[in-house]
């Protein structure tokens, strides 16, 4: 079984524990995230799920699509950049943390890592102390990621 595979199966049985259905379209959204190098907007994934299945899908569908796997933890959404990526973690039997994204300036290339819940503590007493309220702990950051390096050296 590939590895792709062996993620949206694991996706499918943690929807089923939930109660909720992965669907095929469903299936095809996340797939297309997880072969990504780089996140995606709506409407990449529009013109990827065309040329890959032949089957046009509405780009008001795919952000259903996406609103849904992003309520289930299996995509993060990018703020900065208005795209998607497959959540990291989408196989591990922890709990997901909170995450932060390397987003490489160059290739667009994004990876997940995990903030300590001690660095995550002390950023929201600094923003408590500076009179505001959190409302996300994700973090973005802009990058250049280990290919693009060795490429400039």
């Amino acid at each position: 079984m590939s590895q792709i595979n062996k993620i949206i199966n694991s996706a499918e049985q943690q929807c089923k524990a939930k109660g909720v259905r992965l669907t095929d379209k469903r299936k095809q959204v996340l797939s297309a995230l997880i072969q990504s190098k780089k996140a995606l907007s709506a409407y990449e994934l529009v013109d990827y799920l065309k040329d890959e299945f032949k089957a046009p899908l509405p780009a008001m569908s795919v952000y259903r699509i996406l609103d849904f796997l992003q309520t289930e933890q299996l995509v993060h959404k990018l703020d900065i950049a208005n795209k998607y990526v497959a959540c990291a973690h989408i196989t591990c039997g922890h709990d997901h943390g909170t995450p932060q994204f390397l987003i490489c300036n160059n290739c667009n290339s994004v990876t997940e890592v995990v903030i300590p819940n001690d660095i995550i503590q002390q950023l929201q007493n600094n923003v408590t102390d500076a009179g505001y309220t959190l409302e996300s702990t994700q973090i973005e950051m802009s990058c250049r990621c280990p290919v693009c390096n060795a490429q400039t050296a």
